[in-house]
């Protein structure tokens, strides 16, 4: 699966050293006195974090150089708070420089969460290395993974940055290089130069790849919420926040950052009698019937289950296109647009991929973004897509459609006979797709990401059902362990829960695999107790993987 990757920017909350204590004094003098019994509220997170940043910004590693940008807050039922940072050095954004700062409920200090710890100070933030050579260097990594491909419309961006998850904080141009390739489809590449040497720090796909009442195409007859205008109803659905889906009329977008140099259009789905779609692709609302109830499906999970209100937590609907490119092969989220994009799949190894499950997926990678925002190459790259993965299979678990029962395989319902395999990805055993990894090794960090989320969709596998061979929803599953252990599962409820504090609370732009089994850990003591079966299990699931 996929998506578009966009930077997030927060309002500018406080400088380190004395703007820092500035605003942490204002944010004491304005912060009211609240119910003891009562719960603080976001805004009160927001102001409590301030005002205890001045006590730690050495611990944190702050400066009078440094920044700091609200990106995301979590107020536990107990009142505990967890206030995410972004930070800048001498205005320039800080990749790995984010940062999660912990709170009792009383808005005392209690710990952090860093992506790296190493101390930032850069000489100049003037590059030697221009910006257009950057740029020319970005477009030809490009080219250089798409060998033999006439790419168009070719563009990049590069933008000045502070890189601190490769070693030394430095200097460097993160540039995001876009084209369209002979079938009009978009092909896109991130790439990270030293600004001093013009060395590749790293590049990845920008474009998060998977070889990845309605009559739907997969999942039978849905209910769907739409919205009448004059005589016709609109596939649009206002208690979900205005999610609505649209057709691209098989055209495609080049975007750069947040800068689209052209747009394929959503054009809403409309019908006159409010009865969508006939099933079969012959009909072009039957993708959107898909695309439509999936986002529904996404958003219910997500607010009944974790009780968070839309992708960014703001009650803000997304939309989807349908219909997109020519026999594209893929799908994605994209933070630009805060829209998910649906191809129709070539015919011979993908389908419209427009099923549940990579709809889960896809807008999933919309909820990482907007927390962790997990770094999209090595290990924090497979936990970006096994984490797809998981809310991608939980959310068709908490759908119970019996037309699409829920199951640890990825993508099977888009798989045509081309693709050799019944699915994209298998959750038990993830090597069965012949190039994922089922254990955790020295080497993980130099995988696809899409292969080494194996590791981290082997766990979640084993933590909800437990190692050796069993029939869920009459899929036979024979999940193996890398140690030689047996594992006992405790259910797919707790390792949601489990998995999305990790994520919201403890994970951070950097962290990699060994990070993620202490996240959990901490998400598993923190929701069941220390010392409990849950933490003990999910010790004994890393385990079963390699990690620890």
């Amino acid at each position: 699966m996929s998506r578009i990757r966009s930077h997030i920017r927060g309002s500018r909350l406080a400088t380190a050293g004395a703007a820092v204590a500035a605003a942490g004094l204002l944010a004491a003098a304005l912060t009211p006195t609240a119910d003891a019994d009562e719960p603080p509220s976001r805004a009160d997170a927001v102001k409590n974090a301030a005002s205890v940043l001045s006590d730690v910004a050495g611990s944190l590693g702050l400066t009078a150089a440094q920044g700091t940008r609200v990106r995301d807050v979590v107020v536990d039922t107990d009142g505990a708070q967890h206030v995410r940072y972004d930070r800048t050095y001498r205005q320039l954004p800080v990749l790995g420089g984010d940062f999660v700062v912990h709170l009792k409920k009383d808005g005392s200090y209690r710990s952090a969460s860093r992506a790296v710890g190493r101390p930032i100070s850069l000489r100049t933030v003037s590059p030697k290395v221009s910006g257009p050579r950057a740029a020319d260097l970005a477009a030809s990594a490009l080219r250089a993974v798409n060998v033999g491909e006439t790419l168009e419309r070719l563009t990049s961006r590069p933008e000045l940055v502070v890189d601190a998850l490769h070693g030394a904080p430095k200097l460097a141009w993160r540039t995001d290089a876009v084209a369209q390739d002979s079938l009009g489809n978009p092909v896109a590449r991130t790439v990270l130069t030293d600004a001093g040497t013009g060395a590749q720090i790293d590049a990845w796909d920008s474009i998060e790849t998977a070889s990845g009442d309605g009559k739907s195409l997969y999942a039978g007859t849905v209910p769907l919420e739409t919205t009448a205008s004059g005589s016709t109803y609109q596939l649009k659905d206002a208690t979900r926040g205005g999610t609505y889906t649209g057709d691209a009329t098989n055209k495609t977008d080049l975007c750069i950052l947040t800068v689209c140099l052209n747009r394929a259009p959503a054009t809403v789905f409309t019908d006159a009698d409010n009865h969508w779609g006939t099933g079969t692709a012959a009909d072009r609302s039957s993708a959107a019937v898909d695309a439509q109830y999936g986002t529904d499906a996404t958003w219910d999970y997500y607010r009944s289950v974790h009780g968070r209100n839309g992708i960014a937590g703001d009650g803000k609907g997304s939309f989807n296109r349908v219909h997109y490119g020519n026999a594209y092969n893929n799908a994605f989220w994209d933070d630009s647009c805060f829209c998910m994009t649906y191809g129709d799949g070539d015919g011979t190894q993908l389908g419209p991929l427009v099923s549940l499950d990579v709809a889960g997926h896809e807008m999933s990678h919309g909820v990482t973004s907007k927390t962790a925002a997990l770094t999209y190459s090595g290990e924090s790259g497979g936990l970006n897509e096994a984490t797809s993965d998981i809310f991608g299979s939980l959310v068709e678990f908490h759908a119970g459609n019996s037309s699409d029962p829920g199951d640890y395989l990825i993508g099977e319902k888009v798989v045509r006979s081309g693709l050799g395999r019944g699915a994209l990805r298998f959750m038990d055993k993830p090597s069965k797709d012949g190039v994922s990894v089922d254990c955790w090794s020295t080497s993980t960090a130099q995988l696809d990401v899409h292969y080494s989320s194996g590791i981290g969709n082997h766990f979640a596998y084993l933590l909800a059902e437990g190692s050796g061979a069993k029939s869920i929803n009459g899929v036979s599953y024979n999940s193996p362990t890398c140690n030689g252990s047996s594992v006992t599962g405790i259910g797919r409820a707790k390792l949601g829960k489990i998995w999305y504090r990790a994520l919201t609370v403890y994970m951070t732009s950097s962290t990699k695999y060994a990070g993620a089994r202490t996240a959990t850990l901490s998400a598993a003591k923190d929701l069941y107790g220390a010392g409990s079966a849950e933490e003990r299990a999910v010790a004994a699931a890393w385990s079963a993987v390699n990690v620890g």
